[in-house]
């Protein structure tokens, strides 16, 4: 390991190192005050480190950004020559672009989040424990981010789920509360099994722990290569299985109500959200990145992806929102939410897959930009709930279910028009965030068949179809959103909340409501961030962005019609 390597990792570093003198300062000093300041602190220092690498002129730069600079500058005639096709990323561990950077940015505010909400939230003798804790899986996740090799995605996963275990058994309350620590313990360890066996068949395929040699090993003209697609296909199963249990996709979901249930809001907004970011992010680099492309052997691949993640998508989606609608304890109606949203998301990998497959050209909408995208407001939206949630409950009770809720308008005003702005985002009421959210994913889904390319054909019936059941899931979800809504305006109050959560928990409630209306007004900004972060994951694939037959064809990654170009106001006169 390089030192340019430690200077790549130097925010992952410093979190590490805030998490150790946590976890062993905090073990010996009796005080258990001031550690949410430092904690905070700590992340702040690894933003800046990551701001520094960012804008020093100094630093290598992505071999995507500096095609795209040279292209810019490049003289005007030189811009009408041949494109010619891109140089193979370079080897190493990790992947520095644009999808990194924005999942390390979003990862470090989502600790800050956490660690906001925890201040209060999270009292005794473990406190240093817990934030500890926090910070492991701060580093954990944005391991995965960069990560651009099999060993160092499973580090990085295990990262995340080993202080999990530590973080549920902390917030233990009883009885229910350990079922449910050991349920996903266990759970969790098979599903990481899943995932190291799918490994084992990458690399065997490719030879190699790097992601893209799977794709190369594809590529390469050989006497067994059917019999390499087919390992391939077995290992793109085991990951999906693997990581479908991260992101609660059926039929890996049934851990969920009852671990939600059986655990602290804090804890369950961290399962919410924390997990989905992890696994998705692994999908994209294995399966969309380092497995896709317009090859033919390639091709053969993504087709089975999608078909994979188009079935996986119908019914992770369709069983969350119809369990979810006789759910009376709000955790559980929380948990089966975001089952639902899993399956929502998995329209946009779906997509994604289907493109690299070789309808590049025909897709209106990036479908792992819409992904990425509707995974912010989902994760602002659901975090910023389980606030608000937290700072409502007090030492001895939590709001536990839907009635507890009722008459919140009377008694905590701002309160509950923050918890109405959160479930209507969900619901994708526009103009909030989460419409915009839906809309770029089911445009995703009908635009594969724009233009009315060959390739297009036999994909548009079951895209089609995935965008009509995802409209009326969206409908569905509605049933149990707005009966949220009603309770708390329109039904007399039973008990009035403790609402002694801490400062910190609503802080972090009422800031996530202006992000999910900030978003929502100004949809454009945040969609084309992740079409770029989207395209610079998927351009590590050999061959897929150089192509000299697509070459001749290539135009600028926002010039196709995205959803952001809907929200712009058309010019006067």
């Amino acid at each position: 390991m390089s030192i340019e390597t430690l200077y790549q990792l130097l925010p992952e570093i410093i979190v590490l190192l805030f998490a150790t003198a946590t976890f062993v300062v905090g073990a010996f000093l009796p005080g258990r005050e001031g550690w949410s300041w430092l904690v905070a602190g700590g992340l702040l220092l690894a933003a800046i480190a990551l701001y520094q690498q960012e804008h020093n002129p100094n630093a290598a730069r992505p071999a995507l950004l500096a095609n795209t600079t040279a292209a810019e500058t490049a003289p005007a005639a030189e811009a009408t020559a041949t494109i010619q096709p891109a140089p193979p990323p370079p080897p190493g561990l990790m992947a520095i672009d644009d999808f990194s950077s924005v999942i390390r940015w979003s990862v470090l505010a989502l600790g800050l989040a956490l660690v906001a909400i925890a201040s209060r939230t999270v009292t005794g003798s473990l406190v240093t424990e817990y934030l500890g804790s926090v910070l492991l899986i701060i580093a954990g996740l944005m391991l995965v981010a960069v990560a651009k090799d099999l060993v160092l995605v499973f580090v990085g996963l295990e990262l995340v789920s080993i202080p999990t275990y530590v973080i549920l058994y902390l917030g233990r309350g009883g009885s229910s509360a350990q079922e449910a620590t050991t349920k996903y313990f266990f759970l969790s360890l098979l599903s990481s099994a899943l995932l190291l066996y799918g490994f084992s068949f990458l690399y065997g395929v490719a030879g190699s722990t790097e992601l893209t040699a799977a794709s190369r090993a594809l590529l390469a003209p050989a006497a067994d290569g059917p019999r390499l697609v087919i390992f391939a296909k077995i290992a793109l199963v085991l990951v999906f299985a693997g990581l479908g249990f991260r992101i609660t996709l059926v039929p890996f979901h049934f851990y969920a109500p009852d671990v939600y249930q059986g655990t602290s809001h804090l804890n369950a907004g961290l399962l919410a959200v924390v997990p989905k970011i992890a696994g998705l992010t692994a999908l994209v680099r294995i399966v969309v990145a380092g497995l896709a492309g317009p090859e033919q052997s390639l091709h053969e691949l993504a087709g089975f992806g999608w078909q994979v993640a188009l079935t996986l998508s119908l019914v992770t989606m369709t069983l969350g929102n119809l369990v979810a609608l006789w759910q009376q304890n709000i955790r559980r109606l929380l948990a089966y939410s975001s089952i639902a949203h899993a399956g929502y998301m998995l329209i946009g990998v779906a997509v994604g897959l289907a493109v690299a497959g070789g309808a590049g050209d025909i897709a209106t909408i990036d479908g792992i930009g819409a992904m990425l995208f509707y995974v912010l407001v989902y994760g602002v939206a659901t975090l910023g709930a389980f606030a608000l949630l937290a700072w409502l409950g007090d030492g001895e009770r939590q709001v536990n279910t839907v009635d507890d809720l009722a008459g919140l308008w009377r008694n905590h005003p701002w309160a509950a028009a923050v918890m109405a702005i959160f479930m209507f985002s969900l619901t994708g009421l526009p103009p909030l965030a989460g419409f915009w959210g839906k809309l770029s994913l089911f445009l995703g889904a009908l635009g594969i068949d724009a233009g009315g390319a060959e390739a297009s054909v036999g994909l548009r019936p079951w895209f089609l179809a995935l965008a009509v059941v995802g409209v009326i899931n969206a409908a569905i979800s509605a049933g149990y959103y707005l009966r949220v809504v009603s309770v708390m305006f329109f039904r007399p109050s039973l008990a009035v909340p403790g609402a002694q959560g801490g400062i910190g928990a609503a802080l972090t409630a009422v800031v996530c409501a202006g992000l999910v209306i900030a978003l929502g007004c100004t949809p454009s900004v945040p969609l084309g961030m992740a079409n770029h972060a989207s395209q610079a994951a998927q351009a590590v694939v050999p061959g897929a962005a150089a192509a000299p037959a697509a070459a001749k064809n290539a135009r600028p990654a926002l010039s196709r019609p995205t959803v952001s170009q809907l929200s712009e106001s058309p010019p006067s006169g």
